[in-house]
């Protein structure tokens, strides 16, 4: 059986995202059953306009790499009480072609707040359900506090942490084998 393809996909595009590093330190985690990818080049889509539906290269990769995918892990940060609007222009692009419709999900949001971002965790919570998605509520994660848990070159710093998110990846992988109805 061909390894487990997990797509992640940052909603921050700063360099040295805390949101992209944890995407990382999650693919750190992986061992070689898995073909773990960041998805690169949300700032590079157009603006989502359904009338110009299939004229862009870079919406068709995003589009094909998640229908490739076994699971979608997505980590975001909070941008004015909900998710960044680049995240949801290229989730809105999926809208009507169906990519992420039963597809295994993990969302996780990181904020320097107390809040952990629970409002962006909660607008894309919506939107993946709109899309379809398959997820449980052990596939949601909120990190409040998120600049005392790593440091600056972007590893992790806190144990519990990274407890957290082996428990959101482990989750994420029985997910795709229960789709894959139990086989690896």
């Amino acid at each position: 059986m061909k390894n487990i393809q997990i797509l992640a996909i940052s909603g921050s595009l700063r360099v040295n995202s805390a949101n992209t590093n944890i995407l990382k330190s999650i693919g750190e985690m992986t061992d070689d059953s898995v073909d773990f990818q960041i998805f690169e080049g949300l700032d590079t889509f157009p603006h989502f306009n359904p009338g110009v539906d299939m004229d862009n290269e870079k919406v068709a990769l995003f589009r094909k790499k998640v229908k490739e995918a076994d699971g979608v892990i997505f980590c975001t940060p909070e941008y004015a009480f909900g998710i960044p609007g680049v995240l949801k222009n290229a989730l809105d692009w999926t809208v009507s072609t169906g990519e992420f419709n039963d597809k295994p999900v993990a969302a996780i949001s990181a904020s320097p707040l107390n809040t952990g971002g629970d409002k962006a965790l909660a607008s894309l919570i919506l939107t993946l359900t709109a899309l379809g998605t398959y997820k449980n509520e052990k596939s949601l994660l909120s990190i409040p506090n998120i600049k005392q848990k790593i440091n600056g070159e972007g590893a992790l710093t806190d144990s519990l942490l990274k407890k957290d998110l082996e428990l959101i990846l482990n989750n994420l992988l029985e997910q795709v084998k229960e789709k894959r109805g139990g086989i690896v």
